[in-house]
């Protein structure tokens, strides 16, 4: 197996920048859009668990959209062959330090989130 192709891991590191200014800006659609759409679909939040794609929709739908702007350091992306790969970030919100993992999979709709987690330090 081929890790971090360098097409591959382009493609992986332009649609992490993607969801993270979606999460900034609050751009539900495109959260909504870059998780994968299904039940098998894992999101665990620093103060929920969330177990398919629409529990994790209907959590975006009702989050509040002040205060997401962060920063990132820290980030690691690798991709495992063509279609898997794993970014994981630190990240500091209103001087609150954090971890968020992600998992993607490339899909026919493109690359998604498969299973994420986000948590405080």
């Amino acid at each position: 197996m081929e890790i971090d192709i360098p097409e591959v891991l382009a493609e992986v590191t332009a649609v992490f920048q993607q969801y993270e200014q979606a999460l900034i800006t609050n751009d539900v659609e495109v959260l909504d859009q870059l998780f994968w759409n299904s039940p098998y679909t894992i999101r665990y939040g620093a103060t929920e668990n969330l177990y398919g794609y629409d529990a994790i929709a209907q959590f975006r739908a009702g989050r509040s959209p002040a205060g997401l702007d962060r920063t990132l350091k820290n980030t690691v992306i690798t991709t495992y062959g063509r279609d898997f790969a794993t970014a994981n970030t630190e990240f500091v919100r209103s001087g609150k330090s954090g971890r968020q993992s992600q998992t993607w999979m490339r899909t026919l709709d493109g690359w998604r989130v498969v299973a994420a987690h986000v948590s405080l330090i």
